[in-house]
């Protein structure tokens, strides 16, 4: 399954125009890039550039300096597992590691058919259902590594139905 986009430049020229072309709205732009494409592709941030009169170099600083954004593309779903003191003591290196071979990627990466990115975090908030894995907005609790394997599958099954409904 391939879930990844083409980069329409009509697209990013409507961005573009709601923000009228304000260079002082280019963060705001990238947001609305990275909703749409789940990542900063080059060439929307040359469109961007060009648009506003802004440097390339100030759009990646901005890129790379804000944690939100990404110059990779990213799955469908980010997936979560916090590491903080709760969820370490209760197992949750099991659990990334679990979700690491399930998905064949190592925490930071992105399978092949963007349909998730792994992630560790410090902390979701929820000790008191460590270990926590949040799946996009939905949070997993007292996921230990024997539940991997089911959670990875709904969530494969929710993206194959994604795409068969943009199909």
């Amino acid at each position: 399954m391939s879930i990844a986009m083409e980069i329409d430049p009509q697209k990013i020229d409507a961005i573009i125009e709601r923000w009228d072309r304000d260079p002082s709205f280019v963060i705001e732009m990238m947001q609305d890039v990275q909703e749409a494409y789940r990542h900063l592709p080059r060439v929307a941030l040359a469109q961007v550039s060009r648009a506003t009169r802004t440097d390339m170099a100030r759009l990646y600083h901005i890129a790379t300096f804000y944690k939100a954004f990404s110059l990779e593309p990213r799955g469908v779903f980010s997936v979560q597992v916090c590491t903080g003191t709760a969820c370490h003591v209760r197992g949750a290196a099991r659990s990334l590691d679990g979700l690491a071979r399930e998905l064949g990627v190592a925490p930071g990466e992105t399978t092949e058919d963007l349909t998730f990115t792994l992630e560790g975090v410090r902390c979701l908030g929820c000790c008191s259902l460590a270990p926590v894995v949040a799946v996009g907005p939905d949070l997993h609790g007292d996921l230990d590594s024997s539940k991997v394997r089911g959670l990875v599958k709904k969530y494969r099954k929710r993206a194959e139905k994604m795409e068969g409904g943009n199909a």
